[in-house]
């Protein structure tokens, strides 16, 4: 049972009451709850790390031309002149968009310039796949040599090397979910609750990274943008569920006020939990899909009830992570009914 009753309107705008808590709990962190995949508000990334995508875009071209006609690039000049976001901003007392790290933690891509904060794109690869400054050239140099001259320990060192760096690769799903449900569901209650930002979007890790932003171009040399195989769309889905429970759970974690947030992050876990329930029953034999669902619901859906939520989510994300490093999805063929096809992918994917 959640512990929130609500009301919708037509307009979306809800009003909210929440259960009076009985039971007062003294709530605290774990240490180990400290780090950094454990966060139930998005980090900001590190500024003065950020390349850009014109770095990107040397090597990189093809998937440039995809992203640049994405909403993840237009939303550079589009977002700041929107009514929308103008009505949030003076609501949240913003004066200038583009300037207040708010704003630029999620919707751009920011560097740091005459030690000040300035975005220089729309949402773009480090958004992704993390600061580049200390992996970008170790990526992209081939250990010193060219291509056809690398040796394949030579590549794996250097892809080792990389990650160790930072750089977020696409066979790190967790990663790359935890970056997209980090900003997807929004991780600030005061611009949900006073600024009246939406509480999230109806993100989907296949149907979105299938759309419009797939970019899938590389090993092709740009001629195809192949679609993820469906043994990857299979583990993108689950993990995608899990993330979004993992992030949803931190997110009531964290609420304070009996208000249209709390009651969305609610929501929005009781909804993936129960996902994550149909994903269990066609997959019995990945026990780790049953322990996500069992951590799910593990802890109330309510206010001061801190520790309990970011234990359960904890769980989840190592449990993830265990998902991911023994399956590849090939397996997985039964959770194939609950996959959005791809009628629901957001946005035609480039070809």
């Amino acid at each position: 049972m959640l512990g929130f009753h609500y009301m919708d309107t037509c307009h979306d705008r809800t009003r909210i009451h929440v259960v009076k808590v009985i039971v007062l709990a003294t709530v605290f962190l774990l240490a180990a709850i400290a780090s950094a995949t454990s966060q139930a508000v998005k980090k900001e990334p590190n500024f003065k790390k950020i390349v850009g995508p014109n770095a990107c875009a040397e090597c990189h071209k093809k998937t440039t031309e995809i992203w640049k006609k994405s909403h993840h690039s237009t939303t550079f000049k589009k977002m700041p002149r929107s009514k929308e976001a103008r009505k949030i901003a003076n609501k949240m007392k913003i004066k200038r968009i583009k300037s207040e790290s708010l704003c630029l933690t999620c919707h751009f891509t920011t560097q740091i310039k005459r030690k000040k904060k300035k975005p220089i794109a729309g949402i773009s690869c480090e958004s992704c796949h993390s600061a580049g400054k200390d992996w970008e050239k170790v990526h992209s140099e081939f250990s010193g040599k060219t291509e056809k001259t690398e040796s394949k320990a030579e590549e794996a060192k250097r892809w080792k090397k990389a990650e160790k760096l930072g750089m977020i690769r696409p066979a790190a799903i967790y990663k790359l979910a935890k970056n997209c449900y980090s900003c997807h569901v929004v991780p600030q209650e005061k611009l949900v609750n006073v600024g009246g930002h939406p509480a999230g979007s109806s993100f989907e890790l296949v149907s979105w990274s299938q759309g419009e932003v797939r970019h899938n171009v590389w090993y092709s040399k740009g001629k195809s943008n192949n679609k993820a195989s469906a043994g990857r769309k299979r583990i993108l889905y689950i993990t995608g569920l899990a993330v979004e429970l993992e992030t949803a759970l931190r997110s009531v974690a964290v609420a304070t006020k009996s208000k249209v947030y709390a009651f969305r992050m609610a929501r929005r876990a009781d909804a993936a939990r129960k996902k994550m329930k149909k994903v269990a029953a066609a997959l019995p034999q990945a026990g780790e899909v049953a322990k996500i669902v069992e951590l799910g619901y593990s802890a109330g859906l309510k206010l001061n009830n801190k520790k309990a939520l970011l234990t359960a989510a904890k769980g989840i994300a190592s449990t993830s992570l265990a998902l991911i490093a023994k399956y590849d999805g090939s397996t997985f063929g039964a959770v194939d009914p609950l996959i959005p096809n791809e009628s629901k992918y957001k946005g035609k994917p480039p070809e």
